[in-house]
C-alpha cells in the first residue's frame, strides 16, 4: 500500500465543515492542521491583506492510503467549499512510537 500526505490549504471560514468532511470519512485515522499565511495572487486580498501583504488561511495535513487521495479531493467542492488548495507528497515511512 502506498502512503501519502495530502495538504489542504483552506479559508479560515470552511474549518467547521472541512473538519466534519474529513471526520465522516472511513479510512482517515486523524489529521493536523495549524495556522499558515498565504502570499501571493494580489489580487484575490481584501484591502486590510493587500496592506499587510498575506492573508491568514488554515493547512492541514493528512497521511492517508494513496487510494484515497482521489475520492477525497472530488469530494471537497460539493463537501466543503471552494478556494481550496490542495497537493500530495509521497510518504516514505510512517508510524508511531509508543
Amino acid at each position: 500500500m502506498n502512503t501519502t500526505m495530502l495538504v489542504l490549504n483552506i479559508p479560515v471560514e470552511l474549518e467547521e465543515d472541512l473538519v466534519d468532511y474529513l471526520l465522516s470519512l472511513e479510512g482517515i485515522g486523524g489529521f493536523t492542521s495549524f495556522r499558515v499565511q498565504g502570499h501571493g495572487e494580489h489580487s484575490a486580498l481584501s484591502i486590510a491583506e493587500q496592506v499587510t501583504g498575506r492573508r491568514t488561511r488554515l493547512r492541514y495535513e493528512i497521511v492517508l492510503p494513496e487510494s484515497l487521495v482521489s475520492g477525497l479531493v472530488q469530494g471537497l467542492a460539493a463537501g466543503v467549499g471552494s478556494d481550496i488548495i490542495y497537493w500530495q507528497q509521497p510518504v516514505t515511512n510512517f508510524g508511531r512510537i509508543g
